[in-house]
């Protein structure tokens, strides 16, 4: 099951947290804080903020399409995205900064606050605190050494701990999802 990616909306989610913590992020904090956000919007409202494609790699589950923009940022060759011109490689090339406020448009106000309660329980903490956690408390994450795995998102429903109807049901409503939206285009 893949969701169709917003990059607009993923980069405003980002932003917000950068815009929370007020200095540049270390872009592995940033992306293991955006999965626990888009988990939590799973359980809470049956759909990710972020619409990201996610697998697992050696530091636990990542936004693939957001570490691909990240990546990216720092290559001068590749074309700018929304994501590169409102958020770049630092000088410290472990972090991003906000280099141009995206605004908050794609965003819910339940969304916004969401972000918000991720970062206050977990903003302050290390990457490396991140990624612990990440290990310990997500079992739909598993260990693919030096590459990495397609994470569905059936798995990480499953992993929510939610009763067998209540996965199925979040995983009917998001394959709802994705059929409006490609209807619509």
């Amino acid at each position: 099951m893949i969701l169709s990616f917003d990059e607009a909306k993923g980069t405003q989610a980002a932003a917000l947290l950068l815009r929370l913590s007020g200095k540049p992020m270390s872009y592995l904090a940033l992306i293991k804080l955006l999965y626990k956000a888009d988990r939590e919007a799973l359980r809470r409202w049956a759909l990710p903020i972020t619409t990201d494609k996610y697998v697992s790699m050696k530091h636990g589950p990542v936004l693939s399409r957001l570490y691909d923009r990240i990546k990216a940022s720092a290559n001068t060759s590749v074309p700018p995205t929304f994501w590169s011109e409102h958020i770049q490689k630092d000088a410290d090339p472990h972090k991003v900064r906000l280099a141009k406020d995206p605004g908050n448009s794609e965003l819910s106000r339940a969304e916004e606050n969401l972000l918000t309660e991720v970062f206050a329980a977990d903003g302050a903490k290390d990457r490396f605190n991140l990624v612990e956690d990440c290990h310990r408390d997500f079992p739909e994450w598993t260990d693919p050494g030096n590459r990495s795995v397609p994470l569905d998102i059936r798995e990480i429903i499953e992993a929510l701990g939610l009763s067998k109807e209540q996965s199925d049901a979040v995983a009917d409503q998001i394959e709802a999802q994705i059929a409006s939206r490609s209807l619509a285009a």
